[in-house]
């Protein structure tokens, strides 16, 4: 017998590709069944100019599809995980919470924005959370490009709608009162949003000539269960959730349960100031990333992770901790002169570090777009005027093609040769070429070696965090070999295991920092 279900849902562009995307799915996984989407139309959906925070009462984009599932007009429902209370209806069941999305906010703003920074105008973006409120003064302040000795100067103004509606704001004419210079949303709904026959290309028009800025999720983590999505049937329909369970991605509840846990300890909902996002990392875990103010006013910042047990030295000794950055050298670094860097117009550049970005690569770089490792290199770099787009947020390159791959960016794909360049320094080309697969790697500087004065303070060290491989190269001479080493997961933590070192992963060099006090 033919399955045949109603799949209710709101009808957004977003919400519709989201539940189209589920209906697919559902067909794909019981061959011969049937879906049928139900547009319903919310109260969040229809109440366009009040902002969420003055709204009374729960549920405010998804009490219309309770009722229609409450009274069997539609099987089950597809609701953005984020959107839900923690108190939901008895009778029905969250079924399933397929494979997630990318979780993180992006910014997308219009392409006069440099223009304004360069001038010193106030630049307006537009969002209606109290969450991103709360995070993004800070953040866009060091990470915006600079022109001068201020800082620049941000307005975060109310914006409420759907995808399309928000973006369209970017598009009004320069000078009136509907125009913005940014608006914030989740890169998820740009996702799924993106792979939608319908909802596709009127995307890209709207995307077209937009600067992009992925924000990074120890900064600005998210609503708990952004990028998740809830699909939610009656109890008794056992049809149902046979069918639909199967979308059942284990991995992305044991996230989104940590996220919403903190909601349910803290309380909050689309009125809370803070952000509870969960990221999880080969070797390392699951590290969940709290920012914001809680309701009592205090701020919080924290990053939760299995932390390893307590530092011990050998022998009962006192814990001595060394840590490899190229800031404790006490010769600086040389520039590579007589580089031409008009060869590489117009590629996209990954730098790997604030000195790598020689002035003679300057205008070619600002013609580009740029990743970097993190968040402390894409604050220098916005010092001198440079835009950054995203970071690795410190966990390897490998760890940044998954943030630079979905289609939606328009970035090119890291391992090809013609499109992306790596500016290092001398020491990293090799590991480079290995571990970027094909991306032009080019050594604008020299570091110096081993600097002799850290020496009598590096052999006496217990505990060693290492940024890089070719750090640990300069001074694994003087390494005593009882030292415990560490670093973050990604690519230093390749090199030192190829080198017969299990070093002990940490999500940062402040968590480490943090390990080492306990």
């Amino acid at each position: 017998m033919t399955l045949s279900l109603k799949l209710g849902t709101r009808r957004s562009l977003l919400a519709w590709a989201q539940s189209s995307w589920v209906a697919r799915e559902v067909e794909r996984l019981n061959p011969g069944a049937k879906v049928e989407l139900v547009g319903i139309d919310t109260r969040g959906d229809k109440i366009l100019d009040v902002s969420l925070q003055s709204i009374e009462g729960k549920e405010f984009f998804v009490a219309e599809l309770d009722a229609a599932l409450r009274t069997g007009a539609v099987d089950f429902t597809v609701h953005s995980l984020k959107d839900l209370s923690l108190e939901r209806p008895t009778e029905f069941m969250n079924v399933a919470t397929p494979k997630r999305e990318n979780s993180r906010d992006v910014i997308l703003y219009g392409p006069r924005v440099m223009q304004k920074l360069e001038s010193g105008e106030k630049i307006r973006i537009g969002t209606s959370s109290p969450r991103r409120k709360e995070n993004l003064p800070a953040f866009l302040e060091k990470t915006l490009p600079h022109f001068g000795k201020t800082a620049p100067q941000v307005d975060l103004v109310e914006l409420r709608g759907n995808v399309n509606t928000r973006l369209g704001r970017v598009h009004e004419t320069e000078g009136s009162e509907r125009h913005l210079d940014g608006v914030v949303l989740a890169l998820a709904g740009l996702i799924r949003l993106s792979r939608d026959s319908a909802g596709g290309p009127e995307l890209q028009r709207l995307l077209s000539g937009l600067r992009w800025m992925v924000l990074p999720l120890r900064e600005n983590p998210t609503a708990p269960g952004q990028g998740a999505l809830a699909i939610e049937c009656r109890k008794q329909d056992q049809h149902v959730i046979a069918a639909v369970s199967k979308l059942q991605d284990s991995a992305s509840v044991d996230q989104v349960e940590m996220e919403r846990q903190i909601l349910a300890d803290w309380g909050g909902g689309c009125h809370q100031k803070f952000g509870a996002s969960a990221a999880t990392f080969e070797g390392l875990g699951t590290v969940l990333y709290i920012r914001g103010r809680k309701s009592n006013g205090e701020f919080v910042d924290e990053a939760r992770w299995k932390v390893p047990a307590s530092p011990k030295a050998p022998g009962g000794k006192a814990v001595v901790a060394w840590e490899s950055t190229e800031s404790r050298s006490k010769a600086a670094p040389s520039p590579i002169d007589h580089l031409d860097p008009t060869p590489y117009k117009g590629r996209s550049f990954f730098i790997a570090h604030t000195r790598a970005l020689s002035d003679g690569f300057v205008s070619v770089v600002q013609s580009g777009r740029v990743w970097v490792p993190g968040v402390r290199t894409w604050q220098q770099l916005a010092a001198r005027g440079i835009w950054v787009e995203g970071c690795t947020e410190g966990f390897g390159i490998e760890y940044g093609k998954q943030l630079m791959a979905p289609a939606v960016l328009g970035l090119p794909a890291f391992d090809t040769k013609k499109d992306w360049v790596v500016l290092t320094h001398e020491d990293a080309l090799e590991p480079w070429n290995d571990v970027a697969t094909g991306a032009t790697a080019i050594a604008t500087y020299r570091v110096p070696k081993a600097d002799l004065q850290n020496v009598p303070e590096l052999e006496k060290a217990t505990h060693l965090y290492w940024g890089s491989g070719s750090q640990y190269e300069r001074y694994k001479a003087f390494v005593s070999p009882t030292a415990e080493h560490a670093c973050g997961p990604g690519k230093t933590a390749q090199f030192l295991k190829s080198q017969g070192i299990s070093p002990v992963l940490f999500p940062s060099l402040e968590e480490w920092k943090k390990w080492i006090r306990s």
